[in-house]
Order: structure tokens, then sequence, then C-alpha cells
């Protein structure tokens, strides 16, 4: 089967320094710059992963209306920014370190010419303290609206991460 790439190579190069910007972003605890990233509108949806024989496999992530990891919106995610940003997020004192890496990103159209579905792997490593040591791998499916020449927002974003239990012991990261 042949492959096709979807979108101009300028427009790949375009969205992945996006993707790589907002990384930076989170690495560098710049939430607000982060959080104007995000689209009025945004769904920011990770749900749970359950270990299923092979013929179930349509069953593996829960569905919107279950439980999930994530279920929020921009102004939920606010509140999360603003804990961050003031100080008052008591599992974050002394703040973690991490570092999230994207890769394997690859474009596609939508029928909006201005919104493309963009799908990604990350890892996302996080250490705090002397022994803290936290990892969690994945992929995302993001869609990605312009929002003028070169700019661009995050209006949905789903993250599957590939663990079925998180052994964490907080999940105060941003995915």
């Amino acid at each position: 089967m042949p492959v096709t790439v979807d979108v101009p190579l300028e427009l790949q190069h375009e969205l992945e320094q996006f993707l790589f910007l907002e990384a930076k972003l989170l690495d560098d605890r710049l939430y607000a710059d982060w959080y104007a990233l995000l689209a009025e509108d945004l769904v920011y949806w990770a749900p749970t992963r359950r270990n299923r024989l092979r013929r179930e496999w349509d069953l593996e992530n829960s569905k919107p209306t279950e439980l999930a990891l994530f279920n929020d919106n921009k102004q939920t995610l606010g509140w999360k920014v603003n804990q961050f940003l003031t100080g008052s997020h008591w599992s974050e004192d002394p703040p973690s370190r991490t570092r999230h890496l994207v890769t394997n990103v690859v474009i596609r159209r939508t029928v909006d010419s201005d919104e493309f579905l963009v799908r990604s792997n990350f890892l996302c490593y996080r250490n705090r303290l002397e022994r803290e040591t936290d990892m969690w791998v994945g992929e995302r499916e993001d869609l990605l609206r312009a929002t003028g020449p070169r700019q661009w927002q995050i209006a949905s974003r789903t993250i599957l991460i590939d663990q079925s239990v998180v052994q964490s012991k907080n999940m105060s990261v941003f995915l």
C-alpha cells in the first residue's frame, strides 16, 4: 500500500515546531504562556486504558461518558494553571522537573481548512525531590486550529497513555 504525505513539508514543519514550543513552555514552567495556546472550546481528555483480549480491543479505552484520567476544558485547566502560578499546588512544592518529548508527528487535513488532525507520540519524564521519578508514554491526537498566519491553538487533545495502571503519586503534569 503506498504512503502519501497529506500536507506540504512547510506546514508539517510549522506544526511540529508548534508542538515543540508547547513542550518547551511546559518544561520551563511557563504555564500562562502554555494556557494561551488553548482554544476557548478546548476538550482535553485522557481515557483510562484497560487490558483486554484481542477480540475486545474496542473496549480497551474508556468512552467519553465513562471514567477518565483527564476530562478537562479550558476553564478547568485554567484552575490547574492558577494553582501552579499562585503556589497553592501543594503536590508541586517544591516543583517537579519535567521533560516532554514529542515524536512521530503525522498530520491530516480535516473538512475545515483552518484545522488539522495531528497525531504524535510523547514521553513525559518527571523528577521531584531526590528519588521521585515518573514517566508517561503514549499517543496524542490533537486538533490544531489556525488563528492567524503561523498562529495555532489546540482545539482538542485526546491523550492515550500506554500504561493501564498509573503508578505515580499524582499526575500534576500537562501532557
